[in-house]
């Protein structure tokens, strides 16, 4: 009995010990392949698309000539997103508008919508096409996704029922919305956001509120906006700041606005700014000046693509961190004032004056030699200019501008910033038009400036039309300065800053979810982001 007892004792020991030694086994086997799941960088691509427009009509077409139109514009995606696969991506960005475009009225654009769910529902279009409804659009999209083993990104139109008892509900009894979509790897709607910042979009509503969209996956945290949404505190910054994702997808339909406000320019210094990676698309077409996208890092641009001379799409790739805060090549957090706040103003120039970059007026003084040092200051922003060009072009001249205040004619965003561009001519009632070729190069700048915010992009565009990879950086204490010797001749050299809190609220461009008589769009319309720098 003792003998039998003992060898009981002795094997429930030693079962013990075999259990807890292979529940520590799998919990290491666990941490490890999480690890490895766990990927340190990512191969990813973006999409510029030259979209297949519809004819004008002021009268809708029927659900089929819709689908028609979109499916002619998958055709096109398709290969991208297939080739995008074959080359190792592990997700692709398309841009804005690009299943249909943008020249619609309210009543237009509606066969052309589809009901996208939360992606809560756990749905996988490819599989259950039918589960909401009439869904081609969807269930392509989650194929294209699902059969290629990539993450593809999408833009469209969602539409939502609504009671006439309700009395924001528009006439049509439907909330229509321009819709950002996420389908993963295996085809699951992942991601649904619904763009906040319209411009001029008529055929869309507004939503309540701004919709703050993330997902996680094996290379990071994402999050997604559309185009006009970049240029405010939310959802963008609030993305980054609260939400601590690593990379943003951005589908956008750009028209390019100098000196500050081309896509590429932009885009490439938000990136930079709020020091995450920025996947943009942009829709093509030159005779908007629709062209420029980009895989973007915070410290540089991985790569870009700007053609105002073809018709043509183009597909871009680059690996980017997985999570870019953690990477040794991420730039340093920056007191955008503490260089300009620690010295004293360079003597007041002779020849300061004013002059307007689209509405805004501008402080400017001219840079009369080859090399100097200068300030220029408007309310509270000065700006300091530390310069030496390699030789001084008799038929160009460059300025210091400085502006701070309310953008534009509609006077809601408030801007702070800091520039030295190249005018348009020998006359300095030029500065500040558009320029888009120069021949000046700058063996040195440092540009600073005295701002009141901690959300400022630097910006660095040269002759026609060219980002300037790892020739510059922003130090900590925030200037803007070059490095790896000469610059290509320079068109622009900024300090992009965005005072979120002295905004005036508003919101308009679209319907408020309130029943509303809608015209016929001019045009462009959306071309976002900018004409609102030449318009508003």
């Amino acid at each position: 009995m003792e003998c039998t007892f003992g060898v009981f004792n002795k094997t429930q020991d030693i079962l013990v010990m075999i259990t807890s030694s292979l529940q520590t086994s799998v919990a290491v086997f666990a941490l490890i392949i999480l690890h490895v799941s766990a990927l340190d960088t990512f191969k990813a691509a973006v999409y510029e698309h030259a979209v297949i427009l519809p004819n004008d009509t002021k009268t809708p077409v029927s659900p089929d000539e819709a689908l028609f139109l979109m499916n002619k514009n998958i055709d096109i995606l398709e290969k991208a997103i297939k080739q995008a696969a074959e080359q190792g991506a592990q997700i692709i960005v398309t841009p804005e508008d690009a299943l249909y475009g943008w020249k619609f009225t309210r009543e237009t654009i509606f066969p052309y919508l589809e009901n996208i769910p939360d992606p809560q529902v756990n749905w996988i279009p490819c599989q259950d096409p039918h589960r909401f409804g009439h869904t081609p659009v969807q269930a392509r999209l989650s194929c294209l996704a699902k059969n290629n083993s990539i993450y593809v990104v999408a833009n469209m139109g969602d539409k939502k029922p609504c009671s006439s008892r309700n009395t924001t509900c528009p006439s049509n009894g439907h909330y229509q919305y321009n819709t950002n979509v996420v389908y993963d790897a295996k085809g699951k709607l992942v991601a649904r956001y619904h763009k906040y910042h319209l411009y001029h979009e008529l055929q869309f509503d507004v939503p309540e509120k701004p919709e703050l969209v993330t997902f996680n996956t094996a290379f990071g945290k994402f999050g997604i906006f559309t185009c006009f949404d970049i240029l405010f505190h939310d959802p963008a910054v609030t993305l980054v700041k609260d939400f601590h994702v690593d990379t943003i997808l951005f589908p956008t339909a750009w028209m390019n606005v100098l000196p500050f406000l081309t896509a590429i320019e932009f885009h490439s210094a938000w990136a930079m700014g709020m020091r995450v990676n920025l996947l943009a698309a942009n829709t093509h077409n030159v005779s908007l000046k629709m062209t420029g996208s980009g895989i973007y890092a915070p410290h540089s641009p991985k790569v870009y693509h700007h053609d105002m001379e073809t018709e043509s799409g183009k597909i871009l790739f680059a690996e980017v961190d997985s999570h870019p805060r953690n990477s040794s090549t991420s730039p340093p957090a920056v007191n955008w004032s503490a260089y300009a706040t620690s010295i004293t103003p360079f003597p007041g120039p002779k020849n300061s004056f004013r002059g307007f970059i689209s509405r805004d007026e501008f402080n400017f003084t001219k840079l009369s030699e080859s090399a100097g040092n200068l300030t220029v200051c408007q309310k509270e922003l000065c700006c300091h200019l530390s310069y030496r060009m390699l030789g001084k072009e008799e038929d160009e001249v460059y300025v210091l501008g400085a502006f701070a205040g309310l953008h534009g004619r509609r006077r809601r965003e408030y801007w702070q910033v800091c520039t030295m561009l190249k005018c348009r001519s020998t006359n300095l009632t030029t500065c500040g038009q558009s320029v888009e070729t120069a021949l000046t190069r700058f063996e040195m700048f440092s540009l600073s400036g005295t701002f009141g915010t901690e959300y400022v992009f630097p910006e660095v565009l040269l002759t026609k039309i060219k980002l300037a990879p790892e020739k510059f950086e922003v130090l900590e204490d925030g200037r803007l300065v070059n490095k790896n010797g000469l610059s290509e001749p320079v068109l622009t050299v900024s300090l992009f800053g965005r005072w979120y809190t002295k905004d005036i609220h508003s919101i308009s461009g679209g319907t408020s979810n309130s029943a509303t008589t809608y015209l016929m769009i001019p045009t462009l319309l959306m071309i976002i982001v900018l004409q609102y720098a030449v318009m508003v």
